[in-house]
């Protein structure tokens, strides 16, 4: 008998369980997964290819180079994407953690640049951290050009006099 004939149970019900399986299930597998990447980069420097010359003998070097984390090599070794973390870190169970994976990134990659092991200009970019200057390059007029003193212009005039 197929499961829509029967009349005791409807064929909706029947179903074992709904939706798919989390990722991850709990906040200490998550956190678990996210050591893994923190392991990971910290094992696999970039390597940069450096030319040395001793006693007029030229040869290169590989030398390691701080590989930088991030949430995208983050979300990358972990196989979700970024909304799947931050989905996870609106949940109240996981935010902590969520917090925690991202401090964690913030503070590697800013000792980093502090430590000119990583482009300190990309870092801050990245990390939002810049020096804000506002130019106002307007004038009342929308000339472009400075409003006109006419106070420091007899002033001028005066001293070039007194020069003369």
């Amino acid at each position: 008998m197929a499961y829509t004939e029967s009349p005791k149970i409807p064929f909706w019900k029947l179903r074992c369980k709904h939706g798919r399986d989390k990722i991850f299930s709990t906040p200490e597998i998550l956190w678990d997964s996210a050591c893994g990447y923190f392991e990971w980069v910290e094992a696999n420097p970039l390597m940069e290819t450096k030319a040395f010359a001793f006693q007029g003998v030229v040869t290169q070097e590989q030398v390691p180079k701080m590989r930088a984390m991030t949430i995208n090599g983050l979300c990358l070794y972990l196989s979700v994407g970024e909304t799947t973390l931050l989905d996870y870190g609106k949940r109240e169970d996981f935010s902590r953690v969520v917090e925690l994976i991202k401090k964690t990134i913030y503070e590697q990659k800013f000792t980093g640049a502090a430590a000119d092991l990583l482009n300190a200009n990309i870092i801050a970019r990245d990390l939002g951290l810049r020096d804000k200057t506002d130019v106002d390059h307007s004038s009342k007029d929308g000339s472009m050009s400075p409003a006109f003193d006419e106070d420091k212009y007899k002033a001028a005039q005066d001293k070039m006099k007194e020069l003369d």
